[in-house]
């Protein structure tokens, strides 16, 4: 099945040059743990609860600095018309729990979770290695700004 079936169609984005505490207000409301970061109908980044905690609060950023400054930008994200299971796949491989979900204009049309996956019925074999992928110690994802 394609990974269209369990993405989550209804994804709110923030604009990168809203402040931080935007943010956390926007996921606090959604009870979210991540935003697409969108500007000129483009996905430019994500920010997560992570990030705000460990790349603004840890380092002692103000509250109203903007999301740009401390979101991920190099994102990370798959095809609505590729397999879940590939997709479930590559999330363990490259260690993410959440990834948004273009069409092939690289539009946003969704975002897919691990939790989709798991409740959608891609199949235990293939969550599992996810999951396994994640919890891998280390690897390519770092919580240490990203330079401007």
């Amino acid at each position: 099945m394609k990974i269209s079936e369990y993405m989550t169609r209804d994804v709110r984005t923030i604009s990168p040059d809203r402040s931080i505490r935007e943010a956390a207000q926007v996921m606090s409301a959604l009870d979210l743990g991540a935003l697409p970061v969108g500007e000129n109908d483009r996905l430019v980044g994500m920010i997560t609860d992570r990030d705000i905690a460990v790349r603004a609060v840890a380092e002692g950023l103000d509250c109203e600095t903007p999301i740009r400054q401390v979101m991920t930008q190099d994102v990370k994200y798959c095809f609505e018309d590729e397999f879940a299971t590939h997709v479930a796949d590559n999330m363990g491989e490259i260690q993410v729990r959440r990834l948004p979900v273009l069409d092939r204009s690289k539009r946003l049309v969704g975002i897919v979770a691990l939790a989709d996956l798991a409740c959608g019925g891609v199949g235990t074999k293939p969550v599992n290695r996810a999951l396994a992928g994640i919890s891998r110690q280390g690897g390519q994802h770092s919580q240490t700004p990203q330079a401007h």
